[in-house]
């Protein structure tokens, strides 16, 4: 009997034991740093990525094959429309052309003889002196002559056209690149390229913004005025002395990424800009409510978005995506995901994940 009741009590303890190690343990606290998500009005710029493009530019090439006898002009000159550029070898369009003449003056002769023999016909046509048939076939014979000659004309004008090919000019205004070839080459109608002319007096920056700023654009590009600054260029830390003005936005959103192309045109006076420039697009915010600013350091980023952790109920925090605007200073906008008077981590940030339990630090 005291066995019996010596092993109950050792199995009695061993089963306490064991519930007692079974107990899950209680998780760590977090200690962190809260700050209160506040509102303010904060004057700041969004940014965007942008292309420096001509408003014209055009590839010159040769509309007649020969090769190049003369270049009229310095590498990276500036170039009226009408100007003189290239020179192509012009002999052989010469003597086409003279030929053509040539063959519009046999043709013209015979337009007069068949001129000539018609009336002749029809003379004697009046006075029953020959048949009928002779005079219908002189009728057609003046009708030949006459469409021998309509032809040898237009031989004549796309001959004069080949003549005037062979001289290569400017067809506007604007700057003039390095020329591709050299005198002597030989170039063929409508593939070597010859030289590129832009104009640049002013430029165009083009920059892709989210499809749902296309209501946003539209009132700025109604309410532009002479002196706006809302639109400016930086190009690394410097700011373009100038404002550009918005032109337009694109026929369609590509609906491939939901973004639509802007222009804004700045002019160009000190010849800083140059086609083909990245810069960086500044568009002054143009809000008049209050702005969500939270610490930078608050935020983590995973795959490419962006989060906080938000303090709730019972000590533990909630991961929450959010959209960040531009930053100011140490700190950044929040377009969506926060509210003023909430409560975020902004220290042991790392350490968090979803659900922990959190203890302020002092």
């Amino acid at each position: 009997m005291k066995y019996y009741t010596a092993a109950l009590s050792l199995l009695t303890l061993f089963s306490c034991g064991k519930k007692e190690q079974q107990q899950p343990a209680q998780p760590q606290a977090v200690q962190v740093t809260l700050t209160e998500v506040t509102t303010s009005e904060a004057s700041y710029y969004d940014e965007y990525p942008g292309t420096v493009v001509p408003l014209n530019e055009i590839e010159l090439r040769p509309q007649v094959t020969g090769f190049i006898t003369g270049i009229h002009f310095k590498d990276g000159a500036r170039v009226r429309k009408g100007q003189l550029l290239y020179s192509i070898d012009a002999q052989l369009y010469n003597a086409n052309y003279d030929q053509a003449v040539a063959s519009l003056n046999v043709q013209e002769a015979n337009v007069s003889k068949a001129q000539k023999d018609a009336d002749r016909y029809h003379e004697l046509e009046k006075n029953d002196a020959v048949a009928k048939q002779l005079v219908d076939n002189a009728d057609a014979a003046l009708e030949v002559a006459k469409r021998q000659s309509d032809a040898a004309k237009a031989n004549i004008k796309a001959v004069e056209t080949s003549v005037r090919y062979t001289r290569v000019q400017a067809p506007f205004d604007g700057v003039i690149g390095i020329s591709a070839v050299k005198v002597g080459a030989a170039v063929s109608a409508g593939q070597t390229i010859l030289n590129t002319v832009s104009t640049d007096n002013q430029l165009a920056v083009d920059f892709n913004v989210d499809q749902k700023e296309i209501y946003r654009f539209t009132n700025l590009m109604k309410g532009q005025k002479p002196a706006d600054s809302t639109f400016t260029l930086k190009f690394g830390n410097d700011i373009y002395p100038a404002s550009g003005k918005i032109a337009f936005l694109d026929r369609a959103v590509d609906t491939q990424t939901g973004s639509i192309k802007a222009r804004l045109i700045f002019p160009n006076k000190t010849n800083q800009l140059r086609a083909g420039m990245s810069g960086t697009v500044r568009v002054l915010s143009n809000s008049k409510g209050k702005s969500v600013l939270i610490p930078y350091k608050a935020v983590t980023e995973q795959l490419g978005e962006y989060f906080v952790y938000v303090a709730g109920d019972s000590s533990k925090v909630t991961q929450r995506r959010i959209v960040l605007g531009t930053a100011i200073g140490p700190n950044v906008i929040v377009k969506e995901g926060l509210k003023g008077g909430e409560k975020i981590a902004v220290e042991g940030v790392q350490n968090l994940r979803e659900g922990a339990v959190i203890q302020e630090g002092k």
